[in-house]
Formats: C-alpha cells, structure tokens, sequence
C-alpha cells in the first residue's frame, strides 16, 4: 500500500537560520529532510508516521569537508559518494570509507548523507560503528547556539537520541589519525551489495612495543542502539595479546551484546559471528 502524498508536507526553507526558526516554533512538528534514502522506503509502503518535513538538501552551511592539523570536520550533508571520493578520509580513515562504499547501491551513495545516517538512528546502520571507532563528535546546532557533544551515548535507546526536537545535527567531528593505528572493519550480510547488515563490526587499536596502548570496538545490529563495547576493550587495553586476554574478552564481549532473532538473521547466528570477528581483529594484534 502507497502512502497518499497530498497528505505530506514539504517545505524548502532558503538558508539554516529558518530552518532553525521553525524548528524552534513548532519542535516536533516539523523533520529535517534531506537524501531521503530511509524516509522514502516507508513513504512508498505506506508507512511513513510523520508528516511535516524540511527539505535540507540544499543548505550550503551544512556541505563540506575541512581539514585542520587537529581534527576533519564534514557537513552533515555530506554524501557516501563524496566520502568515498576524498583523499585524506581514504588514508586516514578507511574503515568510513568502507563503510560508505557497502551502502546501497550507488544512486544511494550519491543521494545518501552521513548525517541521515547517524540520526536515522538504525542499530543496522553501517557507518556508526566506524564514527564510534573513530571517537567521533558532533555538533547540534538551534535558534538558540551550537554544542558539540561525543558521539558515544548519542543513541540511548531504539531510534531515540540526545538530540533535541528544536536541534539540528550540522557537523561530524573526527579526531586526526595516526598512521600506526590499527583498523578493522568487517560487514556480514546476506549479499555482497545492498544488504542491511546482520552484523558490523569495526575496531581500531594503537599499539606500543607489544602492548595494546588503547582500543576501540564497536558493532552494530548487535543491540537496540550502534554499540561501543567499553568492557570488552578494558580487558584488551594495556595488556599482550595471548590466547587467555582473547578468551576473555570473547566472555566479556558475549554478555555486552544483545543480538535478536528478525526477518534479516538470528541471534545465534550474529553472536557466533561478532565473536569471531572479534576474534580475528585481536589475533591481529597478537606479537608475531
């Protein structure tokens, strides 16, 4: 069943201020629309709740990627096909562009944005693990100022976040990355291209002689929200890696994700295969 458009409205705001205007005189009533990748399947199913939406796309103060000696920022409009395309993010940050390229197809890269992505707020998502990998932050944007707060503990629960209804997501922060640090990422699904994920694993560590100097492990389609797994990467950080850590922290990591049976896969299914990607990143890690 088709949704009845005339029971939509659209609106295109000219510039951020009124976009900002107007989520601030009516919050809640009005969502930021952009790409449109998400909001389109269930427009088209008929099941599409809301009805008030913002068209975003074209507002110039939320595009770009800026590079300082300290940290990349990128628009939350920017789009998977403009990650992919980017020389700096390709070196320093391929587990986003990976990321970015297992997305859809390629009309939905093109269409697709990162900031969608993020406050879309799906567990299945493919590039919040890798943000969460990255300590990325963000910048929420109202009538009233800007703050900028850590991505980790943006989603607190199923399609719930920390962002408030008069608020707008305008940037993503991603702390500068050193050559040496370790990067791992790994997509299971049902097909190689466009397949939501049944589980996505992504992980960075930096290592010190053979020591684990500090980590980073996170999943998604693994919890209600994109997971960082904080227990886990205690029981890494500042040990050698051996056949004892990795067992343990397999016993950690098992009761630190929650994965459910749905349409897309089973729980037994993506616990036995977080656990092994967890598995081999931190074989990786072992001394040779």
């Amino acid at each position: 069943m088709r949704a009845h458009v005339p029971s939509y409205e659209l609106v295109s705001p000219s510039g951020l201020s009124e976009v900002l205007d107007v989520l601030a005189s009516k919050p809640g009533v009005w969502k930021p629309f952009a790409g449109g990748t998400d909001l389109m399947v269930l427009l088209e199913s008929g099941k599409l709740p809301h009805k008030n939406y913002l068209n975003i796309w074209n507002l110039g103060e939320l595009r770009g990627i800026e590079v300082t000696d300290a940290e990349v920022t990128l628009g939350s409009l920017t789009t998977y096909t403009e990650i992919q395309s980017h020389a700096l993010l390709r070196e320093e940050f391929p587990m986003l562009c990976q990321a970015a390229s297992e997305t859809g197809g390629l009309a939905i890269q093109n269409r697709g944005t990162l900031g969608g992505n993020i406050v879309n707020a799906s567990p299945a998502a493919d590039s919040p693990p890798a943000l969460l990998a990255y300590d990325a932050e963000l910048e929420l944007v109202s009538a009233t100022g800007a703050r900028r707060v850590a991505y980790q503990g943006f989603h607190t629960g199923y399609k719930q976040m920390t962002i408030r209804p008069d608020e707008l997501l305008a940037r993503i922060f991603l702390p500068r990355v050193s050559k040496d640090l370790r990067q791992y990422y790994r997509k299971v699904g049902t097909r190689k291209a466009q397949a939501i994920s049944k589980t996505c694993f992504a992980a960075t560590a930096r290592m010190e002689s053979e020591i684990v100097a500090d980590v980073r492990i996170a999943l998604g389609s693994v919890a209600p929200v994109p997971l960082r797994c904080l227990k886990t990467e205690a029981i890494v950080r500042g040990v050698r890696i051996d056949h004892d850590v990795i067992q343990r922290a397999k016993n950690e990591f098992a009761g630190e994700i929650t994965p459910i049976d749905d349409i897309r896969s089973t729980r037994n299914y993506r616990l036995r295969v977080s656990l092994n990607l967890l598995d081999d990143f931190l074989r990786q890690l072992r001394p040779a």
